[in-house]
């Protein structure tokens, strides 16, 4: 089954797809990876309670870099050797989204349903065009400036759960790492267009999974030390050991890859536009596998909040 997947992905990989993609090809990778990455709300809901944030993330990765390393000998004949400027950026990508995303990605799983974290996936495209207004690197319009009030308001809903002049009794530990998370995501977006312009996506993504991958190995052994024993539970669960396996292929050797190959193509801020997918998708499929509820504020909030995402993108 292992080989049969590899061979799938590695198709998936092929040396093609170093040429420029027909839009078509490129627009249908990057909704596929919105929905992988839909499912990683639930894969990482499965593992809440069963794994602390520091071992799931370690577990993810650790599976996820075996398979970059035999995949990027197969397709690009091994990994190229880094400047230093490659150097520090593949780790500064392998800091935000691997490490600190993570780290608030699975925190926030274990004080939130799957659902109510995935629309904060939201925040990300609008972060991303803040972020380059900032560095100068994109001008912002008058409507991309009312979109991000729109999606603002759209978010106070879904975290207010409709009472609006609760925000705050509403704004917990998940609704904080999951701000966490959306700051780190956007951090790998921009850094990655920059990794995008001197390395292959797949080179790329799989040195910024080896970096991520050392920090946390070795931050869960450190705490493995201090604490005497390890984080893992006796006998580890056919469910817990799935999950883990999906959040390392279908969440990240697959889309990893391609969301870079849409940087690249399209540049940040068009590439981050496919995460408004990610909320629908993890809404979905928590409704749907994890049998979560489909509250009123999340539906109106959350159709508020891709409404002013689409707003400030459109174009």
């Amino acid at each position: 089954m292992s080989i049969l997947i590899l061979m799938v992905v590695q198709m998936a990989f092929s040396p093609d797809t170093a040429l420029p993609l027909p839009t078509a090809a490129l627009y249908a990778k990057l909704t596929a990876t919105a929905v992988f990455w839909g499912g990683t709300f639930v894969a990482g809901r499965a593992l809440a309670g069963q794994l602390d944030p520091l071992a799931s993330a370690t577990g993810r990765f650790g599976i996820a870099v075996l398979c970059l390393l035999v995949l990027t000998r197969c397709v690009e004949g091994g990994l190229p050797r880094l400047t230093l400027s490659q150097l520090g950026l593949t780790l500064g990508l392998g800091l935000t989204g691997v490490v600190s995303y993570n780290l608030f990605f699975f925190a926030a799983l274990t004080e939130m349903p799957a659902s109510r974290t995935a629309l904060f996936v939201a925040f990300n495209p609008i972060s991303v065009t803040v972020v380059m207004a900032v560095l100068g690197q994109e001008r912002m319009t008058l409507r991309q400036v009312a979109g991000i009030l729109v999606a603002l308001f759209g978010a106070l809903v879904v975290i207010s759960k409709g009472d609006l002049l609760q925000v705050s009794m509403h704004f917990g530990r998940g609704e904080a790492y999951m701000c966490g998370a959306v700051l780190s995501w956007v951090g790998y977006t921009v850094i990655g267009r920059s990794a995008m312009r001197q390395l292959s996506a797949l080179a790329a993504t799989t040195y910024a999974a080896l970096w991520g991958f050392a920090i946390l190995a070795g931050a869960l052994l450190w705490s493995m030390y201090w604490s005497g024993h390890g984080p893992a539970p006796q006998g580890l669960r056919l469910d817990v050991a799935a999950a883990l396996f999906y959040l390392a292929i279908g969440g990240t050797v697959v889309p990893f890859v391609w969301y870079s190959e849409g940087i690249r193509a399209l540049g940040a801020g068009r590439a981050a536009v496919f995460n408004n997918l990610v909320p629908c998708a993890g809404v979905l499929l928590g409704f749907v596998i994890l049998n979560e509820p489909l509250t009123a504020a999340m539906l109106a909030g959350g159709g508020v909040v891709i409404l002013g995402v689409a707003l400030t993108n459109r174009g």
